[in-house]
């Protein structure tokens, strides 16, 4: 679940106060008092919930949250401090990318359990995420055991399907027939590694035209998964 957390208000009392709060709920967290260094410290995080006061100098909690949301490749929920209860802030926090808001003064409980809550739901949004592996026009669900291409769905044996995620999940890593055959196989498997060319060789029919180029043959060594041409 995420752990960290960047507490950003110009009024420090306030922002000392949160975070003592949270570092007792067992978070790691850390604060900035102006829109300028919260992004400049967002910068060297990934995965963190900030919790943003509107009303700051310079640059201002809409500013901020505007420009969080352009880092895209970063996991980020935001809760929205304000110290006005007009339904329009609060409606323009969340069309620019806010996830809550918590209307100032508030109960530190309650924030503490908003906080809590969104980092739920961002750890539930990541490991549906991370789930998905997708690769050119294959898409591997792996809870479900699942596999697309082209719009079709593979029938795959318990083993191809294993194979599959083991090798589209390493791109570009060369592996052994020997060490294909232990790590899907298992070491108390007694077959030969001509197994593992019988299975690579179903894997590419199956993948059609759509994918059975991203399965290379490495000569003399093994398998790869690749998307390169």
């Amino acid at each position: 679940m995420i752990n960290q957390i960047l507490v950003v208000d110009d009024e420090k009392g306030i922002a000392n106060a949160i975070a003592y709060a949270l570092r007792r709920e067992g978070y790691e967290v850390d604060t900035a008092y102006n829109g300028n260094i919260a992004l400049e410290k967002a910068g060297q995080l990934s995965s963190f919930i900030m919790i943003l006061d509107i009303m700051m100098p310079e640059k201002d909690g809409y500013i901020v949250c505007r420009e969080l949301r352009k880092m895209q490749s970063k996991q980020i929920g935001i809760i929205l401090l304000t110290a006005k209860n007009d339904i329009v802030d609060k409606v323009l926090g969340l069309e620019l990318g806010a996830d809550d808001y918590v209307t100032k003064p508030f109960d530190i409980r309650e924030l503490l359990a908003r906080v809590n809550s969104l980092a739920r739901r961002l750890s539930d949004r990541d490991m549906k995420s991370s789930d998905i592996l997708q690769v050119g026009s294959l898409t591997i669900a792996k809870s479900q055991r699942n596999a697309i291409i082209d719009g079709d769905q593979l029938t795959l044996t318990p083993k191809e399907f294993d194979l599959l995620v083991l090798l589209f999940s390493n791109q570009e890593r060369v592996f052994s027939r020997e060490e294909l055959l232990e790590l899907i196989w298992g070491d108390d498997y007694y077959g030969g590694t001509r197994t593992v060319d019988i299975h690579i060789q179903r894997l590419r029919k199956k993948l059609g035209m759509g994918g059975q180029h991203m399965l290379k043959t490495v000569y003399k060594i093994g398998y790869k998964a690749s998307v390169r041409e």
